[in-house]
């Protein structure tokens, strides 16, 4: 079993589903008492938060390069980065280490194509809706992206980091996601990624009428399966 390095912390909410779900899956493929190999660079959230609002995405990047290099030298074999707003800053990264990094969008999109759908709606942090780097990952794979529309990324951003990024879970909430869910789909969404690792808290395949991928979920599976290969 290769060591998984994690950068996490953005929010430990979901860095803690990371860590649950790694070992389940380690579980589930060797049975017994075996669990994840894996170690942790959990950072401060409230410093990350302030760059993403400033925009000082430089700083951001050496923050995450430097924590991924600590990984590597603590025996990191690949490395995950347990968000999916940071992906913004891969690259640097991704020059910082020499072992694999796992980009949570390749994942995605892969899982996406192999469930036969090309045009997906996209649900994440303004930045991951708004932004060029995350949607332009998942077209390089052939897909078609679609987003909310204005007022609904400002619910579907204000929901991440005002409740779920603070461990708070609401029906209101999950009633908006629904809805804007909704109105993905009858703009022709074939599918909805849950584009935020904060998401999967909220809602999930029951919430939507067509498939949902929850990238927690999806980059933690790749990362197992990459570990144990």
């Amino acid at each position: 079993m290769k060591r998984i390095g994690l950068i996490g912390g953005m929010s430990w909410e979901s860095s803690a589903e990371y860590y649950r779900l790694l070992n389940e899956l380690v579980r589930e493929r060797l049975g017994g008492l075996h669990s994840a190999d894996c170690v942790l660079v959990s950072l401060d959230f409230a410093e990350i938060e302030a760059l993403q609002a400033s925009g000082d995405w430089e700083r951001a990047g050496e923050i995450l390069a430097d924590a991924a290099r600590s990984l590597e030298a603590a025996g990191a074999e690949l490395v995950v980065l347990c968000t999916n707003t940071m992906h913004k800053v891969a690259a640097p990264i991704e020059a910082a280490i020499t072992v694999p990094f796992l980009h949570l969008a390749d994942t995605t999109a892969e899982a996406v194509r192999d469930a036969g759908l090309v045009r997906v709606g996209l649900l994440g942090t303004a930045f991951t809706m708004e932004q060029d780097f995350y949607r332009d990952r998942l077209a390089s794979h052939g897909l078609e992206v679609l987003v909310p529309s204005p007022a609904d990324r400002a619910i579907v951003h204000r929901v991440i980091y005002d409740e779920l990024c603070l461990g708070m879970v609401t029906e209101e909430s999950r009633s908006e996601y629904r809805r804007i869910m909704g109105e993905l789909v009858a703009s022709g969404a074939e599918g909805i990624i849950l584009g935020c690792t904060e998401i999967e808290l909220l809602v999930g395949p029951s919430d939507a009428s067509v498939p949902t991928f929850p990238t927690t979920r999806l980059h933690a599976e790749a990362a197992v399966a990459a570990a144990l290969s």
